[in-house]
């Protein structure tokens, strides 16, 4: 078979623009898929953060007729990487204050059905017969609620590509009232439970998952998880009855990036054979939250949004009983403030063994990888999740909750697992404040044999979490599209 060509339609991509772990995947996996032979051409807005990226682009489309829709550009530029961009510049719905999806004050855009009305709209136009460019897709592979529609609109184009999406989260579903769906230039037949009706409202996630070839989700466990009522939301149904074309892949990371004998962050570098260096992160990381400088005290890693999704909530409940053990806790993240506030507030209250960053850092994020002893990781749930992947990598056990992509790339340590070299971390499977507790009390007393802990470390940073098997999962997808009639 001729190389593959995929348009990969995202809504963001690391480093140009990122709220997120599909930012990362959107970076990394093209990459991987380029290096097997596809021909992969990544299609984004043009916020504001991503035109400020470009130099020496190329307008190669102008979109003037899009019933609709304001007038935007197609431009194209390459990554440092090399990676291809066809950049969608349309400067009233794109380039503004805010983030891609909300404004400064943490609302969503009112006219974020529109904006990815356009982003979906174009992505089919490029993937059918009235394309402008001479390069065509052979298969539009779509990112989340926000290119859901590309797969309607090709329901209704001539020479039309085959489609996938992938759900990231399937609790975000781009839900707009009936009458978007006339604005958006979308036939009202398809405003039907068999369509992109759900619930009485136009849903870009809904029309994604029915009229899409394929369906895949970011882990083996979560592609189960969404075809029940709790983990479902309401879609459940649906993806149980096209369960024949969904399949669940799991993520991988940038191990360049996320090395951590060749870590740029970091004060000491180290690796599987050499694990020594994490002595001198460990320190540095409890000098820049002003901690105690006490090497023989847990200390524990949070990278995270402050949300009750990813359990920051029973974290916050045990950590007076933590710091009192004693352990250590490092956060950083931000969200949902009055979580901010509690963290602050115990940091206040146990100032040598919580520290608190409010924010966001790449290089600190970095830090606390290297430097914890444990990353805590409680989600209630989570579809694939990147930093259990990161603390791995670095030699810092994860303590995570058995769900979505956590059970697939976390191996509970237990006697056994220990003893045959698969264990990585610690699972708990109910979602209570007792659980972690005693799960975290379980690492620590393993912390507190020092032999063992260096075997559980070593075991972590063995694992191979690139992105080569996953890309080779998601060719084996494309070609199976294609192959049917």
């Amino acid at each position: 078979m001729a190389d593959i060509k995929i348009l990969f339609t995202t809504s963001e991509i690391t480093p140009l623009i990122k709220t997120g772990g599909l930012a990362d995947v959107s970076a990394a996996l093209p990459v991987a898929l380029r290096t097997l032979g596809v021909d992969v051409r990544v299609l984004l807005p043009g916020y504001t953060q991503v035109m400020a990226y470009l130099e020496k682009h190329r307008v190669v489309a102008t979109f003037d007729d899009l019933p609709g829709f304001p007038v935007a550009r197609l431009l194209a530029w390459k990554m440092p990487n090399g990676l291809p961009l066809l950049v969608l510049d349309c400067p009233s719905l794109y380039q503004r204050e805010g983030g891609p999806y909300q404004n400064t004050a943490g609302k969503d855009w009112e006219d974020n059905a529109q904006r990815f009305g356009l982003l979906s709209k174009v992505a089919a136009v490029l993937a059918s017969n009235d394309s402008p460019l001479k390069w065509h897709p052979d298969i539009v592979h779509c990112n989340d609620w926000q290119t859901g529609l590309t797969p309607a609109y090709l329901h209704y184009a001539q020479g039309a590509a085959r489609s996938v999406i992938t759900i990231h989260n399937m609790a975000f579903q781009g839900n707009f009232p009936p009458k978007t769906l006339a604005e958006l230039g979308l036939p009202p037949s398809c405003f039907d439970i068999n369509g992109v009706e759900f619930h009485s409202y136009m849903s870009f996630l809904k029309a994604g998952l029915f009229y899409s070839d394929h369906i895949t989700t970011v882990s083996p466990n979560y592609a189960h998880e969404i075809q029940q009522e709790a983990l479902g939301f309401g879609m459940q149904g649906l993806l149980s009855t096209r369960s024949n074309v969904l399949t669940g892949i799991l993520n991988g990371i940038d191990i360049d990036e996320w090395n951590p004998a060749a870590d740029r962050h970091l004060v000491a570098q180290y690796g599987s054979t050499k694990i020594t260096g994490k002595s001198a992160n460990k320190e540095a990381l409890q000098s820049r939250f002003g901690l105690k400088l006490e090497p023989d005290v847990p200390l524990l890693g949070v990278v995270s949004r402050f949300t009750e999704q990813k359990g920051l909530d029973l974290l916050l409940e045990v950590a007076p009983l933590l710091a009192e053990i004693p352990v250590q806790i490092v956060m950083l993240g931000t969200g949902d403030a009055r979580l901010q506030q509690t963290a602050l507030g115990l940091s206040h209250r146990y100032p040598g063994n919580i520290g608190v960053h409010i924010g966001f850092s790449e290089e600190l994020s970095h830090q606390i990888e290297a430097g914890a002893d444990m990353f805590i990781m409680p989600s209630r749930f989570e579809p694939c999740g990147l930093n259990q992947f990161y603390s791995q990598r670095y030699g810092t056990p994860p303590i995570v909750h058995a769900t979505g992509g956590l059970v697939d790339s976390v191996v509970d340590c237990t006697a056994v697992t220990l003893g045959n070299g698969t264990a990585s971390g610690f699972m708990f499977s109910s979602m209570t404040d007792e659980n972690l507790l005693s799960t975290i009390q379980r690492a620590i007393e393993l912390y507190r044999s020092p032999r063992k802990w260096k075997a559980l470390c070593k075991n972590c940073m063995l694992k191979d979490f690139s992105w080569e098997a996953s890309a080779e999962l998601y060719l084996a997808v494309y070609k199976n599209v294609l192959k049917r009639k």
